[in-house]
C-alpha cells in the first residue's frame, strides 16, 4: 500500500522490476509471456493466513517481508521470505529469482500441456486417411500450438518428367481473408518454401521482410500488399519422412502474444507479434515430422486403394472379356445395389429405420457386387458363352449330316434306276422313275422338316410338350442310304439337349454355371481383405440364395442370407432380365421385369421390404435404363 515500508522499498527497485498495486478484487491479469511476484509485508501473528489467502487468490509466487523471529509463521506456499530490515539490492534479487521461477514453472506447465496436445494431434494424424482433410488438420494444429496468426502448406510433387516441384496446397489466416488458388513453384533457393525444401533445414525469420544477408530467397509481398497484411515473424519447417525425404513444407506466420488475438492492422502486428521462441520451433519440428509420416502413410493408403481399385476394375474386365454378351453387367449390378443400400441407410421409418451402413460397409457392398461373378473365370468358355442349346459348330455338324443323308438317298434311288434299266430295259423305266422320284422327294422333304425342327428346338425358349415329342421322334427316325446303312439326323444325346424345356443349358452345364458362385468365394477368400472389408467373399457367395431355400450354392434361408446379398439378388435378377445385350434373349421391359420380381417375392424367394423399396426408389432411372 502507498506509504508502507514495502512501497518505499519498491520505489527504490531497478528499472527491470515494475511495481504495481495489487488489484482490489479478482486475480492478477497476466499476458501469456508476463511474469509477476507478489510482495507481501506481514506480521508474525497473521503471516500464515495472509500468505495462504493471497497465494490462492493470485497463483503467483509470494515473497514475504517478515519481522525478526517470525520465520516459523511463514507457510510452505511462500516462495521466499526476507527478514526486516531489507535492502533494495537483496529484495531485487529475491524478486528476480521469483520471476524466473514463475517463468520456468509456467513454461514447464505450458510445455507439458503442449506435449500432451502434440501426442493427441499425432493420434488424430494417424487416424485421418483423407489427404485433403489431413493437410488441413496439419496446418490447423501447427498454428494452434505455435500461436500463429497465419500459415500455408506446400507438398512436394514429382510429375512424369521427374522434376520435383512444390504445390501450394493450403493457406489459413485468422485476421484476413485469403484468396487461395493452388499453384506450383520450383524447388529452388529463390523462395522461402523452396529453400527449406531444398535444404531440409528449419528456417526462422524474426522479420520476413529482412532476410539474412546473402540469402537468395525473398518474400513475395504481393499477397501482403493486396490484402493489407504484414508478414513479420516466420517459422518454415520441412516435413521429412524418417529416411530424410522432404515431402512437404510447413510455413507458419506471425507468432501472436495472445492466442485468440486478431491482427487487424500493421500496428497490431508490430505490437502483438513475437519471434518464434525456441520451444515453438521444437514443437513445430516435432509436429512436422509426425505430419510427414502421416502424409506419407495417407499417400501410401491412397496408392494402395487406387491399386486395389485398378485390380477390381481389371478383374471385372477379365470376367466380361470371357463373356462379352454380359458386358457391363457387373458394373450395373454394383450401381443398383449400392443405390439400394444408400436408400436403406437413409431410411428413417419402416423396416430399415435402424439399419445403417458405414462408409467401409458401403465399400464392402460395392466390391462384393463388382466381383460377384468373378468365379465365371473357372467355368468352361463353351458353357459360359453358350447362347443356344447346341453350339454353332455342333449345329453345323447336324446340317452336314443332313446333307450327307440327302446325298445318300439320291445315290440310293439313282442306283435303283440304273439297276432297273439294266435288268428290265428302258420300257418301264419312266413309270418306275416317277415313283422313285416321288419317294425321294418325300424323304428329302421329311429330312428338311426335321432339320427345321432341330433349328427351332435349338432356340433357348420355353419348349412345348409336342415339340419335345417331335425331337425325340427325329432321333429315332432312320434314313437308309445307297450302301444299305441307316442314319439318323440327330443322336439321342443331341435330342436330349434339344429337348431342354427352358433355356439353353443341360443339367450338367447348369451345375457348372452355378459353380461360379463357389469359384467366386474361393477366389475372394485368397485376397487379404482388411477388417472393414472381410465380409466381401461371404456377401458375393450368397447373391444367388433365395429366402425360401431354393437358391444356390448352399440353399440358405431367411436371415441366414446377409442383407447385402439380398439387395444384390434383386439387382442381379433385374439387370439379367432387362439387359439388352444378350444374344440369346430379348430384353424384358421394365414393367414385366418388376412383375417377375413381384412373383418371386410372393413365392417367398425375395425380400419383400427390399423389393418394395427398390420399386419405390427406381434406381434404374439413375442409369438411364
Amino acid at each position: 500500500m502507498a506509504g508502507s515500508p514495502a512501497a518505499a522499498l519498491c520505489a527504490a527497485l531497478p528499472p527491470d522490476l515494475e511495481p504495481l498495486p495489487l488489484p482490489a478484487d479478482g486475480p492478477i491479469a497476466l499476458g501469456p509471456d508476463d511474469t509477476a511476484v507478489l510482495l507481501l509485508d506481514v506480521g508474525a501473528r497473521n503471516g500464515r493466513g495472509a500468505v495462504d489467502a493471497l497465494f490462492s487468490k493470485t497463483a503467483v509466487p509470494v515473497v514475504a517481508l517478515i519481522e525478526p523471529g517470525a520465520e516459523g509463521a511463514v507457510p510452505p506456499s511462500c516462495y521466499a521470505f526476507l527478514t526486516k530490515p531489507v535492502t533494495p539490492l537483496s529484495l531485487a534479487q529475491a524478486l528476480r529469482n521469483a520471476c524466473e521461477h514463475a517463468r520456468v514453472s509456467r513454461e514447464a506447465e505450458e510445455t507439458q500441456k503442449q506435449l500432451h496436445e502434440l501426442n493427441a494431434i499425432g493420434v488424430r494424424l494417424t487416424a485421418e486417411r483423407d489427404t485433403d482433410a489431413l493437410l488441413d488438420l496439419i496446418l490447423t494444429k501447427a498454428r494452434e500450438i505455435t500461436r500463429s496468426d497465419a500459415g500455408s502448406l506446400y507438398v512436394v510433387e514429382e510429375p512424369e518428367d521427374g522434376r520435383r516441384r512444390l504445390r501450394f496446397k493450403l493457406a489459413q489466416n485468422d485476421s484476413v481473408h485469403v484468396p487461395f488458388t493452388e499453384y506450383t513453384l520450383p524447388i529452388s533457393g529463390d523462395s522461402v518454401a523452396g529453400h527449406v525444401a531444398l535444404s531440409g533445414e528449419v528456417l526462422h525469420l524474426d522479420d520476413a521482410y529482412q532476410p539474412p544477408p546473402g540469402s537468395r530467397f525473398r518474400i513475395n509481398r504481393e499477397f501482403d500488399d493486396r490484402v493489407a497484411y504484414r508478414t513479420k515473424s516466420m517459422l518454415v519447417v520441412p516435413m521429412k519422412t524418417p529416411p530424410g525425404e522432404v515431402i512437404g513444407v510447413l510455413q507458419l506466420i506471425n507468432c501472436k502474444r495472445h492466442r485468440a488475438g486478431r491482427l487487424r492492422s500493421a500496428a497490431d502486428i508490430e505490437r502483438d507479434t513475437l519471434p518464434y521462441p525456441e520451444r515453438f520451433r521444437d514443437l513445430a519440428a516435432s509436429l512436422a515430422s509426425q505430419a510427414a509420416v502421416a502424409l506419407e502413410n495417407s499417400r501410401l493408403y491412397q496408392s494402395i486403394r487406387a491399386l486395389f481399385e485398378g485390380f477390381v476394375q481389371a478383374s471385372v474386365t477379365a470376367i466380361e472379356s470371357r463373356d462379352p454378351t454380359t458386358s457391363g453387367h457387373s458394373f450395373r449390378v454394383a450401381d443398383l445395389t449400392v443405390t439400394l443400400a444408400m436408400a436403406v441407410d437413409r431410411a428413417e421409418h419402416g423396416p430399415f429405420h435402424g439399419v445403417r451402413f458405414s462408409p467401409d460397409q458401403m465399400k464392402e457392398i460395392r466390391y462384393a457386387s463388382l466381383l460377384h461373378d468373378f468365379g465365371k473365370v473357372g467355368v468352361r468358355e463353351e458353357v459360359l458363352v453358350k447362347a443356344k442349346k447346341l453350339a454353332p459348330a455342333h449345329l453345323e455338324l447336324i446340317r452336314q449330316r443332313a446333307e450327307i443323308i440327302r446325298r445318300g438317298l439320291e445315290l440310293k434311288y439313282s442306283r435303283q434306276k440304273l439297276e432297273h434299266a439294266l435288268a428290265a430295259g428302258p420300257d418301264d423305266l419312266a413309270r418306275q422313275s416317277a415313283v422313285w422320284d416321288a419317294e425321294l422327294t418325300a424323304l428329302t422333304d421329311e429330312l428338311a422338316q426335321y432339320l427345321k425342327a432341330v433349328q427351332m428346338a435349338n432356340e433357348p425358349s420355353v419348349m412345348a410338350e409336342d415339340s419335345v415329342t417331335r425331337i425325340q421322334h427325329v432321333a429315332t427316325r432312320a434314313f437308309v442310304d445307297h450302301l444299305g446303312e441307316s442314319h439318323a439326323l440327330i443322336t439321342p444325346q443331341e435330342a436330349d439337349t434339344l429337348s431342354i424345356a427352358r433355356g439353353s443349358l443341360t443339367d450338367e452345364e447348369f451345375r457348372q454355371i452355378q459353380s461360379h458362385v463357389v469359384h467366386t468365394y474361393h477366389f475372394l477368400r485368397q485376397i487379404p481383405w482388411t477388417t472393414e472389408l472381410r465380409r466381401v467373399p461371404e456377401i458375393a457367395r450368397s447373391h444367388h440364395e433365395k429366402l425360401d431355400g431354393s437358391g444356390y450354392p448352399d440353399g440358405r434361408r431367411g436371415t441366414e442370407i446377409p442383407m447385402q446379398s439380398r439387395m444384390m439378388t434383386i439387382a442381379d435378377i433385374f439387370d439379367a432380365l432387362t439387359a439388352s445385350d444378350r444374344p440369346y434373349k430379348s430384353a424384358v421391359p421394365i414393367p414385366r421385369a418388376l412383375e417377375i420380381l413381384e412373383c418371386e417375392a410372393r413365392a417367398g424367394a425375395l425380400d419383400r421390404p427390399l423389393l418394395d423399396l427398390f420399386v419405390e426408389l427406381r434406381p434404374w432411372q439413375h442409369r438411364g435404363l
